[in-house]
């Protein structure tokens, strides 16, 4: 499962990558979504690398975004009772498993948003016009989104 975060704004973005960040739901600077390992979906990052931060997310790390920016319609914070109630998972624990392991999907708990609202990291960005290879923070970050993900927390 990957994460992917919009790192740049909408300024001189072509109309073809501005309608990929669309479908990906990477609509404002800041925002997270989490995808399964498709063909498909790995297209659509590799389109937009240069205005993403993308890498394969752990269970802790999904956990840490679930509990702390995982928002429900009416903008309700998901919660561990949330998800026993209204899903077959125990906990958001659980359901992080679950959604790396590619035997879930967002859309199994009701009414939670796909789009996570994440804080600008702290401390910056380490540059948002070179990639994670070069010192910067675009494109693929393999493992290391971790990090970018905790300080976005």
């Amino acid at each position: 499962m990957f994460a992917v975060v919009r790192v740049r704004g909408p300024v001189n973005v072509s109309g073809k990558i501005e309608d990929t960040l669309g479908m990906l739901r990477l609509h404002k600077v800041n925002h997270c979504v989490f995808l399964q390992d498709t063909p498909n979906n790995k297209g659509m990052i590799q389109k937009s690398k240069d205005y993403i931060a993308y890498g394969t997310v752990d269970v802790e790390s999904l956990t840490e975004v679930l509990s702390k920016r995982g928002r429900l319609e009416g903008d309700a914070r998901l919660t561990d009772e949330y998800v026993k109630e209204n899903s077959e998972f125990a906990s958001i624990a659980s359901f992080a498993e679950a959604l790396v392991n590619d035997d879930a999907k967002i859309t199994d708990v009701p009414l939670l948003k796909p789009v996570f609202r994440l804080h600008p990291p702290r401390k910056g960005h380490a540059g948002i016009k070179r990639t994670a290879q070069q010192g910067g923070v675009l494109g693929n970050h393999g493992d290391d989104i971790k990090a970018l993900l905790n300080k976005m927390r």
